[in-house]
């Protein structure tokens, strides 16, 4: 068993040079990547989700009368147009 653990890390060590900064590099690329894009939902109010709609509204010139709650664990965290549109509002966890 050992013979053989022996021999793996002879054959890694002279690649180590190459292999161990790129997969730090990897390492702290994805670390980066999962901060940048980790959100969680935050609620509104059903007057910021008025307001949004109606900017919605004149923006996109939508013809839609009603929109929908968008709710999770009892609170409201956007809203959906008649037409399809969604908003939900999320802000980065760091």
């Amino acid at each position: 068993m050992m013979d053989m653990l022996d021999s793996m890390l002879q054959m890694i060590m002279p690649v180590s040079e190459i292999l161990m900064p790129t997969m730090w590099t990897c390492f702290a690329a994805y670390t980066s990547w999962l901060v940048v894009r980790a959100k969680k939902y935050e609620p509104i109010t059903l007057e910021e989700a008025r307001l949004l709609w109606e900017v919605h509204k004149k923006k996109a010139q939508c013809e839609a009368k009603k929109w929908q709650r968008i709710m999770r664990k009892d609170r409201m965290i956007g809203f959906e147009c008649g037409c399809g549109y969604k908003h939900t509002q999320k802000r980065p966890i760091v």
